[in-house]
């Protein structure tokens, strides 16, 4: 730009143009840098439009998870496993046992857990006001609307826990509220999911209860 500005400088003084041009306008120009810019975002829109379409559908999952957001708390349904539900609660910083397996403000009481290699959907709402699931180590997010449902989906191609957060200013303790994901190997996933509807499957059965 400085280099053009320089040019037009020197290209266009006085001296080198005692007669201006009066010229107001010029029609082929005009026509010109209309129709080229229009013509350059249509070609790039017809891929990004069938890039965009290609992504919005969801693969046969071979697990749905509910996750519903709350003032300020997430909470877990798996309808798939049994349909048990449990609430997922930030640990406060005298509850972490292990300061290098449980970051701060990042570890939770009750993980989600998925099982690796697999096709995990995830649906979300929320009880309260708008909230956000992300996880961007697995490339998601959408927003936890109250009374509608948005899904996405993800597939996590190692073990390990991953974590997120609400990314929607959703109250006072907005920051309280991490996603921790903890991905198996399917093996321990099964085990982990017979234990939990034990543990869990009064919630889901009380969600139910309530919400008739």
């Amino acid at each position: 730009m400085l280099l053009l500005l320089i040019f037009v400088c020197f290209r266009f003084r006085e001296s080198a143009n005692p007669k201006p041009s009066k010229n107001a306008h010029n029609t082929t120009i005009e026509v010109i840098w209309t129709v080229v810019p229009i013509l350059i975002l249509v070609a790039m829109s017809l891929p990004s439009f069938t890039l965009l379409f290609q992504q919005y559908p969801t693969p046969k999952p071979d697990i749905t998870i509910k996750a519903v957001g709350h003032q300020w708390y997430w909470s877990y349904q798996y309808p798939d496993n049994g349909g048990f539900s449990f609430d997922s609660v930030m640990l406060q910083e005298k509850d972490i046992k292990d300061k290098k397996m449980q970051p701060r403000l990042l570890a939770v009481d009750n993980e989600m857990v998925v099982p690796v290699g697999k096709i995990v959907r995830v649906v979300t709402t929320s009880q309260d006001v708008m909230h956000a699931f992300a996880v961007p180590a697995f490339g998601i997010k959408a927003d936890s609307v109250p009374g509608r449902l948005n899904d996405m989906w993800f597939k996590a191609e190692k073990t390990g826990v991953f974590y997120g957060q609400c990314s929607e200013l959703c109250g006072k303790d907005h920051s309280s509220m991490p996603i921790a994901v903890r991905v198996l190997p399917e093996v321990e996933f099964n085990a982990w999911a017979a234990s939990a509807k034990k543990k869990f499957s009064s919630n889901y059965s009380q969600q139910i209860v309530s919400a008739q």
